[in-house]
């Protein structure tokens, strides 16, 4: 009887510990597209019952939901007709807001307008000016939309704790990478046309701690082929700690503390997008474009370990749309509606199937299921196995750009229009 008394305490404290997860940052708590909550909604429409709250988000901007308690919080910007790299259509300056929308309600609690930009630069029609994920902790949400700004704010007033102003880059296409947050420090990525660096501040002041240019021969004087919008991995490594930052041509190891580069792996590519991904000694690393799109190494060494590359492939890899690694599997969705799964230890083919579709959206991962959400409003729900099984495929309003989120038993999707809470009744 004991026994089960406490078998029962562990799966109750499991539960709720599941279901407390907030997801503070770009593809969630771990970074890498998985919840461990339970319960999630599978089957749903526009108009059904597990649809608890729409909430219309005027504007264009595609960054993801992040989540602390009962606050959910974006980034917004208005739809600007862009005719040339050189003139962008603007009857008034840009204004870039952040919303903060109550999770139980849909209601919007917060509007606030950050920045005014007078002379915006170019930025393409496939992206946006909020496109960068906030990420948020107890009391703070720190807000980014590039070289625009940065700000700091108290989540409670709304209060504007800090902001800058003055780290520069032509983007040339927009900006894309999102924040980090550690161990006191906010990590900001800045991957241009011009010049190419990531830099840390001090997540209470906002100073500059460190700042490293990449210092590295693209092989091109195309500003254009050195841009890339990745997002950095933290992870442990034999003992250290490691900032993983693919960029444009190569990837580099970063000391989180000083900036100090410990090692460097060069594998071609630009417009690298997807962030990291750690396991199975390896990391997965997507280079966008060039010859073998998806590479594994292993993190050990220092200089240029190149050499420590295990394994490439260049069979469905997306080009935008992180993926997702479930033990010695890899799933992915490519921007071509082409889902896979690979053997993560070697990079061999289990399956592909070809859904159709665009899908620029991160997967999800949560309870043996993958979700996908495509640009047209799809979303394909299959099971994270190694045989293809689909258990679901719902369509929602306009599309989706930005990654799912999840708090509680509930995904939060923001479409191209609107905010959705969904959850099973």
């Amino acid at each position: 009887m004991r026994s089960t008394v406490f078998a029962l305490v562990l799966i109750t404290c499991h539960a709720t510990f599941a279901q407390e997860e907030n997801w503070n940052q770009f593809r969630g708590p771990r970074g890498d597209g998985t919840t461990r909550a339970v319960g999630l909604p599978v089957t749903f429409g526009e108009g059904s019952a597990e649809i608890v709250w729409k909430t219309p988000i005027p504007g264009r901007a595609w960054s993801s939901p992040v989540i602390w308690g009962k606050q959910i919080w974006v980034t917004n910007a208005p739809e600007v007709q862009n005719t040339t790299p050189e003139k962008p259509k603007l009857d008034q300056p840009l204004a870039l807001s952040a919303l903060c929308i109550d999770l139980d309600t849909g209601k919007i609690l917060q509007d606030l307008k950050l920045f005014e930009v007078d002379k915006p630069q170019f930025t393409h029609a496939t992206n946006s000016y909020g496109s960068p994920t906030p990420a948020i902790e107890e009391g703070r949400v720190y807000i980014h939309f590039g070289a625009y700004g940065t700000a700091c704010l108290d989540t409670k007033t709304g209060r504007k704790i800090w902001e800058r102003r003055d780290l520069e880059c032509d983007h040339f296409r927009g900006p894309g990478s999102s924040p980090v947050i550690h161990n006191g420090l906010l990590f900001l990525t800045f991957d241009g046309f011009d010049v190419q660096y990531i830099t840390a501040l001090d997540k209470n002041t906002g100073k500059t701690v460190w700042r490293q240019d990449r210092n590295v021969d693209f092989g091109t004087t195309d500003g254009d082929a050195k841009k890339a919008y990745s997002t950095p991995l933290l992870i442990q490594e034999g003992g250290r700690e490691l900032l993983i930052s693919p960029f444009a041509s190569a990837t580099i190891a970063y000391d989180p503390k000083t900036g100090t580069p410990i090692w460097t792996v060069r594998h071609g590519g630009m417009n690298a997008a997807g962030r990291p991904l750690f396991g199975n000694g390896l990391l997965y690393i997507s280079t966008a474009d060039g010859p073998n799109p998806l590479i594994a190494i292993s993190p050990q060494g220092k200089g240029d370990i190149t050499e420590n590359i295990a394994w490439r492939t260049n069979k469905s890899v997306p080009k935008r749309p992180s993926q997702i690694l479930i033990g010695e599997t890899l799933f992915m969705m490519n921007d071509g509606g082409v889902a896979s799964c690979v053997d993560a230890k070697t990079g061999n083919e289990i399956w592909t199937k070809r859904l159709g579709g665009e899908y620029w959206s991160s997967p999800l991962y949560a309870d043996g299921l993958i979700y996908c959400c495509s640009q047209s409003g799809t979303i394909a729900v299959f099971k994270a196995s190694r045989e293809y099984e689909e258990v679901a495929e719902n369509k929602l309003g306009t599309g989706f750009l930005a990654s799912p989120a999840v708090a509680g038993k509930s995904l939060i999707l923001r479409s191209k229009t609107d905010l959705y809470r969904i959850e099973k009744r």
